[in-house]
């Protein structure tokens, strides 16, 4: 005689797991699908051409071989030695402006920040007529940078620019114009008009910054007896650190890699006094149509510039953790 079993109901606190079966996660593939349009720009615009400048100087490409540039003759690191050869021509041209486009860039973000960073603190107390003030410190970030630059060059020409017509003939302070555009002077003219295109987006990051700064700790301050210029560097300077560091590394970069000013504003054969590393690339490339050599340079100053934001990074950002924590 068969014994029927009677199975006892399913206790969840005994097994949750038998009781409540888990259920394998569905792969969720939209946020991959979000991503997949940028990723192929990256690589489109970015990686391709980038891994293509890398192949290209370790070749020797020129006008002759352009038009087959696959079966360019191999040249290992002869492009690269040629550049960094300081004992050869364009190794000491290489080293010259690289040492003239990093004294360009301390001044241009040394000239800046001051500028931006003063504008924006003086704007931070309220009083008549200060929006007016502040659309007027934005009009060089509104206007078009190639029509900012032909305006200063209008400005510099030593025949009848501006600047030559009130030094010599209105002020009497000179007896003959110099040439702003050529020579020794075109290295100060290249500083000034980079100044006066970049100071403005400082000076935007600044003022943002600036705002998130408390009412209160300025009133506790004053109550304090701190002077406004000793709670700027005392009190609010380290508040809008963050800010900095991002604002300097920016600026940095985009001032380091300049090339529309000084084309615009001297064409595309720059003064020597003037020259930068950027329109040297491009000289290298297209004027002397060593396409191997201008890549090989612009490999290393990649790799500059990878190097020295690491090292900036580096010394900057642990700091900025340990003073949260």
């Amino acid at each position: 005689m068969a014994t029927l079993t009677v199975q006892p109901p399913l206790n969840p606190l005994e097994d949750p797991e038998d009781f409540f079966p888990q259920r394998k996660p569905k792969r969720n593939f939209l946020p991959y699908l979000l991503i997949l349009p940028a990723a192929i720009a990256e690589l489109l615009i970015h990686i391709i051409p980038m891994s293509l400048g890398v192949y290209v100087s370790f070749v020797q490409l020129n006008q002759i071989s352009i038009r087959n540039w696959l079966a360019a003759p191999f040249v290992g690191f002869a492009n690269y030695i040629n550049g960094l050869n300081p004992a050869g021509a364009i190794g000491a041209e290489f080293f010259e402006t690289l040492l003239r486009t990093i004294i360009y860039t301390v001044l241009v973000i040394g000239f800046s920040w001051s500028l931006g960073t003063a504008a924006a603190y003086f704007l931070t107390s309220r009083f008549r007529g200060q929006a007016v003030i502040r659309m007027f410190f934005l009009v060089p970030y509104a206007v078009p940078a190639f029509v900012g630059i032909i305006a200063w060059a209008f400005m510099f020409n030593q025949q009848d620019g501006l600047i030559n017509t009130v030094l010599v003939d209105q002020l009497h302070l000179l007896q003959e114009g110099p040439f702003w555009l050529v020579g020794p002077l075109s290295f100060f003219v290249l500083v000034i008009v980079s100044v006066w295109g970049i100071w403005p987006f400082a000076f935007l990051l600044q003022l943002a910054a600036l705002q998130t700064v408390p009412h209160e700790v300025h009133e506790a301050a004053s109550i304090d007896g701190a002077g406004r210029w000793r709670t700027f560097w005392g009190v609010t300077l380290p508040m809008i650190r963050a800010s900095n560091v991002v604002l300097l590394l920016l600026m940095f970069l985009a001032t380091f890699n300049q090339f529309n000013v000084p084309f615009v504003l001297f064409g595309v054969s720059s003064p020597k006094e003037a020259q930068l590393i950027s329109p040297l690339i491009y000289q290298f490339s297209f004027g002397t149509w060593n396409f191997g050599l201008g890549s090989a340079v612009s490999t290393l100053l990649l790799v500059f510039l990878v190097i020295v934001t690491a090292i900036y990074v580096r010394l900057v950002m642990p700091k900025e953790k340990s003073s949260r924590a």
